[in-house]
């Protein structure tokens, strides 16, 4: 007897013509949530972009990238807050009451976050760096004791990969200093050596005349010879420097180093090395001075 009268109740709600009157209100009302979302967030998402190319096109090459960084993440907030809006306009046309959910949802996140407020610090870290455009992917930096090339940033951690090999995952909320190295050009200096028997302004005019004819790809400016920088007891050092692309000090100095040693070789300056001068008593005399 119940399913019978189940039975017929249940007949006589879908044959209802009110029933699918309202069932195709609904449907239609979440089609058109569905659809107006789409189109707000596909005309905000361009309003971004054209925003972020007008920037661009008319700052500086390193100013460029935050643009296009902030842009991007602008975007992705935007789009989650549209899909949760067309969410919650959909569960309440199913008769969903949103208050309670909205209310439940928020004693849920206030929990969260005093739970987990190490990865809230690591969220809020990781924006700042991308908003302020502390780094890229693909700069070299030095965060503490950790060096290397930057793989990925995210809104948690970053990843670091060092040039012996390894790589460092740092939470955002570690990263409390950085240094980097690719922003701008490098300066690469060298100290070369000249003993004080040689003539050290000739040594000076010859190394500043064939470092005319140095080549490298990584450099931005002819090196320049600052002239001597120190006087040691058994040399004098001249200071050579040259600018470079960032982070290619290094690989230049090496070079210098090779060529001036070349040029060095070449025209006969020898590089000064240690001696040791000793005096000789003769004891059956007496005299100090060996007579």
């Amino acid at each position: 007897m119940h399913i019978q009268a189940y039975y017929k109740n249940f007949a006589a709600w879908i044959t209802n013509q009110t029933t699918w009157e309202g069932f195709g209100e609904s449907v239609l009302r979440i089609a058109l949530i569905i659809i107006i979302g789409q189109v707000v967030i596909w005309i905000t998402s361009k309003t971004i972009d054209r925003v972020v190319i007008n920037q661009t096109s008319n700052r500086l090459v390193l100013q460029t990238r935050r643009m296009t960084t902030v842009g991007k993440l602008v975007k992705n907030i935007i789009s989650y807050a549209g899909y949760f809006i067309i969410g919650m306009l959909v569960l309440s046309e199913f008769g969903v009451q949103l208050a309670p959910l909205l209310a439940g949802a928020g004693v849920i996140g206030l929990a969260i976050g005093f739970g987990a407020q190490s990865l809230v610090k690591d969220i809020i870290t990781g924006f700042f760096i991308i908003f302020e455009d502390q780094f890229a992917v693909g700069d070299v930096i030095q965060t503490g004791t950790f060096k290397g090339t930057v793989e990925v940033i995210g809104l948690r951690a970053t990843r670091i990969h060092s040039w012996t090999g390894e790589v460092h995952i740092i939470p955002n909320g570690m990263i409390n200093e950085v240094t980097n190295f690719s922003m701008h050009n490098s300066v690469a200096f060298i100290d070369v050596s000249i003993g004080y028997e040689e003539d050290a302004e000739r040594a000076i005019t010859l190394i500043r005349k064939e470092l005319e004819k140095f080549e490298d790809d990584n450099l931005v400016n002819r090196p320049e010879v600052l002239g001597i920088q120190t006087i040691a007891s058994t040399e004098l050092k001249v200071r050579v420097t040259a600018e470079c692309l960032p982070n290619t000090n290094a690989i230049v100095a090496r070079s210098l180093n090779a060529y001036i040693k070349k040029v060095m070789d070449g025209h006969g300056i020898d590089i000064p090395y240690p001696r040791m001068v000793t005096y000789h008593r003769n004891e059956r005399s007496g005299d100090p001075n060996g007579a």
